[in-house]
């Protein structure tokens, strides 16, 4: 039986932003509460104060990390899209176009995700090489010791000491914001800017750039916006969310298994841009695979009469 009211007309697109903003500023701030909360009674008999003085290297802090990272995730990024779509009196799945899924396009998305991983590569070490002209010295410094900052925590959160960690970071770093992140960005704010400039592609591209900025990583910006809009385009063309989860998770996936791969035989995670690299012509190969790819996808969810996006 569905008990979701029929008739109502959604709000503005104007009135939607507005409202996913407040509610991912109260997940935020209900977020940092449980985290505060989380880390004193972690911290033992010292609280707070036994939690800053923990080795950054005990398992005790991976914990402490881990179980933060889930909290922000889901009070950030998974519970405000929810509370839009109740606002909207519309069924969850409906208003997120959450779809049967067709093995066809899982396996094209898997394919094209794959052959576009080593031209990702190229975009993000030719970012992470950027420089900024002599007057903007002191930025570009700030941004590379936030880069530095948050690559600790990311190196501390791909940490892998057993099969069971492999798992637990495919789910906190993969699965999780593969779901809330793209319930978020282009479930409803690629939505909600699709319907207020009639145009998808201006959609997509301002979404990617908030998705991109929101993450504070600045010599990572390029890919991870150019990612962004694949993912947006993807669940323009296939009309459903699904998709574009599933190539959020396997890009995410993708990072988690390098990791595990390098800490395996024993290398830093720091190097991965400088020892996991391709030849000139495999970046050639890899562009002209996924440019293949990624039209064969658009066309055939054009021929089959894909849902569009609302």
């Amino acid at each position: 039986m569905n008990l979701i009211a029929e008739g109502r007309e959604e709000n503005s697109a104007y009135i939607q932003l507005l409202r996913i903003a407040l509610y991912a500023l109260a997940g935020a701030v209900i977020g940092i509460v449980l985290s505060v909360i989380i880390l004193a009674f972690m911290g033992g008999s010292g609280g707070l104060t036994g939690y800053q003085g923990m080795d950054t290297e005990s398992p005790a802090y991976l914990n402490i990390m881990r179980i933060s990272q889930v909290v922000t995730t889901f009070f950030i990024f998974i519970i405000p899209p929810i509370w839009l779509s109740k606002s909207q009196n519309m069924a969850f799945t409906n208003f997120y176009s959450l779809k049967k899924i067709d093995i066809i396009l899982v396996l094209l998305v898997i394919l094209f995700m794959t052959a576009v991983s080593p031209v990702m590569e190229g975009v993000a070490i030719t970012n992470q090489k950027m420089v900024l002209p002599e007057f903007l010295k002191p930025v570009e410094n700030w941004m590379r010791n936030k880069e530095d900052e948050l690559m600790k925590m990311t190196v501390l959160l791909l940490r892998i000491e057993s099969t069971g960690d492999f798992f637990i970071n495919l789910f906190i770093i993969a699965l999780m914001p593969a779901v809330g992140e793209e319930l978020f960005f282009r479930g409803a704010l690629q939505r909600s800017f699709k319907r207020m400039f009639k145009n998808p592609h201006v959609a997509i591209w301002l979404t990617a750039f908030i998705f991109s900025a929101i993450h504070l990583q600045f010599f990572g910006f390029f890919p991870r916006m150019i990612l962004g809009a694949i993912f947006g385009y993807i669940y323009l063309w296939t009309g459903s969310l699904w998709y574009a989860m599933l190539a959020h998770f396997l890009n995410n996936a993708y990072a988690v298994c390098i990791a595990w791969y390098m800490q395996s035989k024993h290398m830093s995670l720091s190097e991965a841009d400088i020892t996991l690299h391709f030849p000139w012509y495999g970046y050639v190969i890899s562009l002209i695979l996924s440019i293949f790819l990624l039209k064969y996808l658009k066309d055939k969810t054009t021929h089959d009469d894909g849902a569009k996006l609302d």
